[in-house]
């Protein structure tokens, strides 16, 4: 029925104009153009827009468009086809530019505003950028400060690994919920994160890129900027470092994750961490399903 058409479709229409409520569509049909006639222009518009936009109405196989219509959805059609970058050639230029950039030198940070202050290795992730312990060790040691306003080191070891021995001055962050407490701190210019785990295979990879992430989407409007541009993953994580800097742990030791007596502490950490991934799925997935 035309009723349903009109509003059972779409969850915004709560109150019908009087000019249709008036109307009775269980009883003679009303034509289309008495239908046209008794509305107004702006809730032609809304019912019925251009044939190039999707109203999710259904309506073309009833109504037909009027002249006036298909020579306005000509007109937008050619202001289709022309390329937007030609509104404003300054920014998709910019843009475009950057995005050169980046695939032709990796050795840029991710905003494409300057290249990498500390030298790299290859690592375990090809996607990501991988530092030394010893390169690390310069940086706690003040090497670094002329060309870096602030660092921070993110452990993502569970508690247990952290407490029973860290690099100095690290943060212990194993949860994801903690991750983005990052994006809302003031951030500073020529800044560096440095993520690792025990191994720097699995838990700290996935920190620094679930970061980097979320990073994008809070600056999607403003791509490629980024609060945390220059992020490094510390190669062979925290059992590397530990054995070629122990005197830069705190306290001097060394922990695992598999210890024999934290077997219960692994368990519980590691429900904890799942049970928040599975949440933040289901609120994505409700949040997807709503148009």
């Amino acid at each position: 029925m035309l009723s349903r058409r009109l509003f059972d479709t779409c969850d915004d229409f709560d109150v019908i104009p009087a000019s249709l409520s008036s109307l009775r569509f269980d009883s003679t049909p009303v034509k289309a153009n008495d239908l046209m006639s008794m509305m107004t222009p702006n809730i032609k518009r809304s019912l019925f827009p251009d044939e190039d936009e999707d109203s999710g109405l259904g309506m073309d196989d009833h109504i037909t468009y009027t002249p006036s219509l298909k020579k306005s959805a000509k007109r937008q059609r050619t202001e289709d086809g022309n390329s937007t970058c030609s509104k404003r050639p300054k920014t998709c230029t910019d843009i475009k530019a950057v995005v050169t950039k980046l695939e032709e030198n990796d050795d840029f940070i991710a905003d494409g505003s300057r290249l990498h202050t500390l030298p790299t290795v290859t690592g375990k992730h090809a996607d990501l950028k991988s530092i030394t312990s010893q390169t690390l060790t310069d940086v706690l040691n003040g090497d670094y400060d002329d060309v870096i306003s602030d660092y921070k080191i993110i452990d993502c070891r569970y508690p247990y690994e952290f407490e029973g021995g860290h690099i100095r001055g690290a943060e212990n962050m194993y949860l994801h919920e903690t991750i983005l407490t990052l994006l809302r701190e003031p951030t500073k210019d020529k800044q560096i994160i440095i993520f690792h785990c025990e191994f720097s295979s699995e838990r700290g990879p996935k920190m620094l890129r679930f970061l980097r992430s979320k990073d994008r989407e809070l600056n999607k409007e403003n791509y490629p900027s980024l609060n945390f541009p220059e992020v490094y993953l510390l190669d062979n994580g925290y059992k590397a470092f530990f054995n070629e800097q122990p005197n830069l742990c705190d306290p001097v030791s060394y922990r695992p994750m598999l210890h024999s007596d934290h077997s219960e502490d692994l368990r519980h950490f590691r429900v904890k961490s799942k049970s928040w991934t599975a949440g933040e799925k289901r609120r994505y997935a409700k949040r997807s399903m709503r148009f």
